[in-house]
């Protein structure tokens, strides 16, 4: 087989690259190991930047978000019962756009169906070969039939556990990682969202965080051991841990069937360099951020959206400055990132340990200022809403 642009994997990042590349005419083939069923319905992140919300409209895959996407104007911070609103849009002049990650997903991969694009899912036996030479190839098996897929170049977009980032021989590759000592319990309940905006709450309990995915469903993340057992969850646990973390006079919190729960251990993670030779990373096969700042996604895109316009002017006018600037122009961002995850995270979380009621009153100090500190207020809005993506 033979395209200009092989990606490995088949979730939003991937796919969107593959989409932007066929608006500048360039050809690519995705390669999933899982199903299609199951790339498009698992649920995963539901916050869209500004920017990732305006590339989705400018590429013409965002009509179905423009009609069920949910535009929030603002965050809600909450330090006990006290609950604070950072305005957003009053701000800034932008917002955000709840619409699951799993809705970009079905979007995407229905356009690509639409416009000829070629995604094999249930791929095995992936490897990726030859990327130091101007021949890379990327070996696999699909449908029992072993398969060669030759390119220009091979985008690694399959996320953390998957395979491109290890083609980056170690002695090359720097790995930086912090892991944090809990988790998070996530829920999933078929019930109207108690709020029209997320609420971040920082109770002596621990953390949680109401947000939606749609006028019926509504999610909801607590603070947990990062190996916490389900069982050690029931129903009426954690809708009582919900009442009493997000709870404030006056406001109600709805309740109804849960229909999810998953444990989700939390890190930080970034592998440097994002290139070898025609190898190129994207997404979370490159880094990873606590889900705090509602980033993961956000930054996959940028990656792609970055990636996709230095592989169109190489092939338009033969200049290799954007492939070649690509891995430093990204990493530039994502630690950005990095670090406003890392702040959210520091400020809304518990992280235990002898010095944990010295952390809580650091933590009770940050929220007055964010309370009374436009200056402080707009940093934190400048990056939940997004820096541009170019």
């Amino acid at each position: 087989m033979r395209t200009q642009v092989a990606i490995v994997g088949g979730g939003p990042a991937g796919l969107l690259l593959s989409h932007l590349l066929h608006l500048h005419g360039i050809d690519s083939v995705v390669l999933e190991r899982r199903s299609q069923e199951y790339v498009q319905h698992r649920v995963r992140a539901g916050v869209l930047e500004q920017g990732t919300a305006d590339l989705l409209r400018e590429a013409g895959v965002g009509d179905r978000m423009r009609r069920e996407g949910d535009v929030h104007d603002g965050v809600h911070l909450q330090f006990d019962e006290e609950r604070l609103r950072i305005p957003f849009r009053e701000l800034t002049g932008r917002g955000i756009t709840v619409y699951g990650q799993q809705e970009v997903v079905r979007d995407l991969a229905e356009r690509r169906r639409r416009d000829g694009g070629q995604v094999l899912f249930e791929v095995a036996d992936v490897g990726v070969h030859d990327v130091t030479t101007d021949r890379p190839f990327v070996r696999f098996t699909h449908e029992g039939v072993e398969r060669e897929l030759h390119a220009d170049f091979v985008a690694g977009c399959d996320g953390f556990h998957g395979v491109c980032r290890d083609t980056i021989p170690a002695g090359t590759r720097t790995v930086y990682e912090r892991v944090y000592p809990f988790g998070w319990l996530g829920v999933l309940a078929s019930v109207p969202p108690s709020c029209g905006e997320l609420i971040y709450a920082n109770h002596a309990n621990g953390f949680a965080l109401h947000s939606m995915r749609s006028a019926e469903v509504s999610r909801f993340y607590l603070q947990c051991a990062p190996d916490e057992p389900l069982d050690e969850w029931p129903d009426e646990r954690i809708w009582a841990e919900l009442r009493t973390r997000l709870g404030t006079p006056g406001w109600t919190l709805h309740e109804g069937p849960i229909i999810d729960k998953t444990v989700t251990s939390m890190r930080s993670f970034v592998a440097e360099p994002l290139r070898h030779g025609r190898l190129f990373l994207a997404g979370d096969s490159a880094h990873i951020v606590p889900p705090t700042g509602a980033k993961g996604l956000n930054l996959a895109v940028s990656d792609v959206d970055r990636l996709a316009d230095a592989v169109a002017t190489y092939h338009r006018t033969g200049s290799t400055t954007g492939l070649d600037g690509y891995s430093a122009a990204c990493l530039q961002r994502v630690w950005r990132v990095q670090n406003f995850s890392w702040w959210m995270t520091s400020l809304t979380h518990h992280f235990g340990g002898p010095d944990a009621a010295f952390e809580r009153r650091l933590q009770r100090a940050q929220f007055d200022y964010l309370r009374t500190s436009t200056a402080a207020a707009t940093t934190l809005a400048e990056n939940y809403v997004g820096l541009p993506l170019r």
